[in-house]
């Protein structure tokens, strides 16, 4: 089994920052694939980022370019993402997905990121 924990979440004024954390635990050999997705009340859950372990290849939503910005420790099966200039929009539930080698997936449980004034 695999464990997903996030971390990082809450509270912050619009233009703030916050940084999220996601540690993998459990039965992994490695895991190519290491992503955020995040999901709003009433709408679908929506890829934010995600990073490639064999060449940290990334991803990112439109919404989210040049303001986003995820990184991984291999050593430590984590990813980060680091989020500057939050927008109210940005407000959401925030859930950490991993791949696994063999093509499982696990997902966190999700962070709530809120941004307000």
């Amino acid at each position: 089994q695999v464990q997903i924990v996030e971390s990082g979440g809450g509270l912050v004024q619009p233009g703030g920052s916050l940084r999220l954390s996601c540690a993998a635990s459990g039965s992994i050999f490695s895991i190519p694939l290491m992503g955020w997705y995040r999901q709003s009340p009433g709408k679908q859950r929506e890829l934010v980022a995600d990073i490639f372990l064999r060449d940290e290849r990334t991803n990112y939503a439109d919404s989210v370019k040049g303001r986003f910005t995820i990184s991984r420790d291999n050593a430590k099966n984590t990813v980060y993402l680091q989020m500057n200039s939050l927008k109210p929009e940005d407000t959401a539930v925030y859930y950490c997905r991993v791949v696994v080698s063999g093509g499982g997936h696990f997902w966190g449980r999700g962070t709530q990121v809120t941004v307000s004034s």
